[in-house]
């Protein structure tokens, strides 16, 4: 993976997480209110801008530690993705999906860790 690559990513990623954000801030508050999930969205969107920061801090290293990157893509769909589609849909068994995303964020930190 290049470094431009891991930057697009990581750009994208960010622009879907401020646009989520404020969407749930705003348009969705009355549905997430409704299901009682404003927080769920809330964990997703943080979690979401985190591991976001950290996919531009890779995409600035010499080195773009694929492993890692396709780790924390990989927990940001699963996890995030989880957590939004539970806050819209309320349908609870989608918070199954949610551990497995947060597997893939500790893959992405442990292949950091192991990375040379």
């Amino acid at each position: 993976m290049t470094s431009t690559l891991c930057l697009r990513i990581a750009a994208l990623s960010g622009f879907l997480a401020v646009a989520l954000g404020a969407f749930g801030a705003h348009s969705l508050r009355p549905i997430l209110t409704q299901h009682e999930r404003l927080g769920t969205w809330d964990t997703a969107v943080l979690y979401h801008l985190f591991h976001t920061v950290v996919l531009l801090v890779l995409a600035m290293r010499p080195t773009v530690a694929t492993g890692a990157v396709v780790s924390f893509l990989f927990g940001l769909c699963l996890f995030s993705g989880s957590l939004y589609l539970l806050a819209l849909t309320n349908i609870r068994w989608l918070g199954a999906i949610t551990p497995l995303g947060g597997i893939g964020f500790l893959l992405g930190w442990v292949l950091l860790w192991w990375q040379r």
